[in-house]
């Protein structure tokens, strides 16, 4: 029975432990396997980046462009960001975690 701080080898299949970065059984060398997921960290860090696009380029649209909403980026660029109103509700939408990119992705911070 595995237990908490075991895993299985990637290569033979046998029990080992969790910090073991070599099978002590076939010898093969472990991958890596952090905590937060490969794909959890990308999300985060698009988070944060539109996150700071917003606060310091926000009135240009600038996080617009970087999530791939070209159209809305141009419109802000346009109007310097709805005066700053739209910049605002964006801000808030993505500290909120609701924002989402041009394909429907959320971008929140986990």
């Amino acid at each position: 029975m595995k237990k908490d701080n075991e895993k299985f080898c990637q290569e033979c299949g046998e029990i080992i432990n969790v910090k073991a970065e070599i099978c002590p059984k076939c010898g093969v060398r472990q991958p890596y396997t952090s905590k937060k997921s490969e794909e959890q960290q990308k999300n985060e860090n698009k988070w944060i980046t539109t996150l700071l696009l917003c606060w310091f380029l926000g009135v240009f649209g600038v996080h617009r462009f970087y999530t791939g909403h070209t159209a809305i980026g141009v419109i802000q660029l346009l109007t310097l960001g709805g005066c700053g109103i739209w910049t605002l509700i964006d801000f808030i939408i993505i500290i909120a975690g609701n924002y989402k990119d041009a394909n429907g992705n959320p971008i929140k911070n986990n």
